[in-house]
């Protein structure tokens, strides 16, 4: 177990404050600029997560990643009982297998409950080894998304992007998040030369990792190349636990759009990857569930 659950019950009244004033409840940055992901996630992102709590007051007493994933992926993942997840399927899904894991054990073998085990954030710099969202259970994302490149690629579908086509998964509705994004992005014709199209579906490791991309499931969109840092460019002989400087040119303004549509920015980690964005609403959630929570009283906590 890699840190201790926090009860996902959420009092009426901070949700009040998280929905009323939303910078209480948003994923705090440094220094805000239009060049660095120091703004706050928007706060309507963060407001209507929230209100996504709000709505399942009172929730039962389950791990608040699990609650993340059920909110998330309602076609997907239907149950949390005995620490497993029951799919549509049937399929079920340990979910704290309980070893201690070290941080790269953690990404290459991960359970659903160590991609919780950081809280996504947009502070600029990021914290030291901060990565909310590079955990990806494996067994989780073959089941939703496909075991195989051929399995998965049944489900891709094509979304009309700025002049390009990219084949994105229809599964959990992200192809339709993606299109989302393309129509509120339309309206920023500032944001134009970040938008060109570096991929999406791509079936391979992570380089230099045991573990499967994103890219893999059809879930993870790159842009930008150009105007892009990666941790591995910069620093080509450094290790994961090696301490780098951060790097980023993509503006917040366009990052504040895909967040509102479900998509983590891989600008936010400490080993960043400034073009990639991932449809990942269960970080998103789970984010806006530990910052609502972070309204309790002292008082409150106890009840």
């Amino acid at each position: 177990m890699n840190k201790p659950l926090l009860s996902v019950r959420v009092p009426v009244v901070a949700l009040c404050v998280c929905l009323l004033g939303a910078t209480a409840c948003s994923l705090r940055g440094g220094a805000d600029n239009a060049g660095a992901p120091g703004a706050p996630v928007a706060a309507d992102t963060m407001a209507t997560a929230c209100d996504t709590v709000a709505a399942r007051v009172p929730v039962p007493d389950i791990p608040a990643g699990a609650a993340a994933l059920l909110d998330a992926y309602p076609d997907m993942v239907k149950s949390y009982a005995d620490n497993r997840l029951t799919l549509a399927d049937g399929t079920e899904i340990e979910y704290d297998d309980g070893r201690e894991k070290d941080f790269v054990t953690m990404l290459d073998h991960s359970d659903p409950e160590d991609m919780f085990s950081m809280t996504y954030s947009r502070q600029s710099p990021p914290e030291y080894l901060a990565d909310a969202g590079r955990s990806r259970c494996e067994q989780l994302f073959k089941a939703m998304y496909g075991a195989s490149a051929a399995e998965v690629r049944s489900h891709l579908v094509p979304v009309s992007w700025f002049g390009q086509k990219v084949d994105f998964t229809a599964v959990n509705g992200a192809a339709d998040s993606l299109r989302a994004v393309a129509a509120e992005l339309a309206a920023y014709p500032e944001l134009k030369p970040y938008l060109k199209s570096a991929g999406s579906f791509y079936w391979r490791k992570v380089r230099g990792a045991e573990r499967q991309s994103a890219h893999s499931y059809g879930i993870a969109f790159d842009i930008a190349v150009d105007k892009s840092d990666y941790w591995l460019w910069k620093n080509p002989r450094a290790a994961e636990t090696d301490r780098i400087a951060y790097h980023n040119r993509i503006p917040a303004q366009l990052v504040d759009v895909f967040e509102r549509h479900g998509f983590i920015w891989g600008g936010a980690w400490y080993h960043y990857d400034t073009m990639h964005f991932e449809f990942r609403p269960e970080i998103l959630r789970y984010a806006a569930r530990q910052h609502c929570c972070l309204l309790y009283t002292s008082d409150a906590a106890d009840e």
